[in-house]
């Protein structure tokens, strides 16, 4: 008896395109799609308190479902192929097949927004190797901040972290660009100068600063994933963002303290 191909229903796994300030018109793939998951839970996400926070890997939809849901999408229109959605899409155990699918079927650059919680395993390391660009995520320089702002998975260390940023940094097998991007509230602006001191240890290709700019929900939504455009369909709270007083003066330190290119929310023209 010859089984049927599995059929996929909807959410689809895509999403967008949607515009980003730093990287154009973004196409969202979304491997995790049940649930908000992630090893971090912190206080400005734009998916709202995170229901599972977790460090487990496994597949949580079949390379297949995503590559049929790519099928759809208008290619004209897509500048990059963001790897993020509901959660930290390094949980994601397919998440080097879907990379490899984009790079040999749509040639197009792929990004994947990463906590960096995994960077220190060689395997997730050796699932990323033909990233066009890994973006990771440091909020941070002190343990006492980074477990409060971004409340991290039990276990997770900041050390552990920033290390997995450096074994991909000198990782042969990849090839790809390393952008930090700091998210900055009042509560970890004063972080930014021994930030500066990390990144300098990283030597990535660019550091994004960014103050939150969607309100936090007050319960994940599917939609949340992408930006909110409009009026959300949960109770929201508008979360304290830095000034541009504060901004100019976090970029003019690292300016001034790295050699590491640095853009900001706050100058959209660079």
């Amino acid at each position: 008896m010859t089984q049927k191909e599995p059929t996929f229903p909807m959410p689809s796994t895509v999403y967008g395109p949607v515009p980003s300030w730093r990287f154009g018109q973004s196409l969202g793939i979304d491997l995790i799609v049940e649930d908000s998951i992630c090893s971090f839970n912190c206080v400005y996400c734009q998916l709202g308190h995170i229901h599972q926070v977790t460090m487990e890997q496994r597949l949580f939809v079949p390379t297949g479902r995503v590559v049929e849901d790519l099928r759809a999408v208008d290619w004209d229109n897509v500048d990059i192929v963001t790897l993020s959605g509901s959660g930290e899409p390094t949980l994601a155990l397919n998440i080097g097949e879907v990379i490899d699918h984009i790079a040999e079927t749509y040639n197009k650059p792929t990004l994947v927004l990463t906590n960096s919680t995994w960077l220190h395993d060689a395997a997730t390391r050796r699932r990323l190797r033909n990233a066009t660009t890994v973006a990771c995520k440091l909020d941070a320089a002190t343990e006492e901040i980074f477990q409060a702002y971004n409340r991290p998975a039990p276990g997770v260390t900041l050390a552990r972290s920033v290390e997995g940023i450096k074994a991909l940094r000198n990782d042969p097998e990849f090839r790809g660009r390393i952008v930090i991007q700091s998210m900055f509230m009042p509560r970890n602006a004063g972080e930014a100068e021994a930030l500066a001191e990390m990144v300098n240890e990283i030597q990535p290709e660019e550091v994004q600063l960014n103050t939150p700019r969607r309100p936090y929900p007050r319960a994940w939504y599917l939609g949340s994933r992408g930006n909110h455009g409009g009026v959300a369909p949960v109770d929201t709270v508008d979360l304290k963002t830095i000034t541009l007083e504060d901004a100019e003066e976090i970029e003019r330190l690292l300016r001034e303290k790295t050699s590491v290119p640095i853009r900001s929310i706050y100058r959209r023209d660079q």
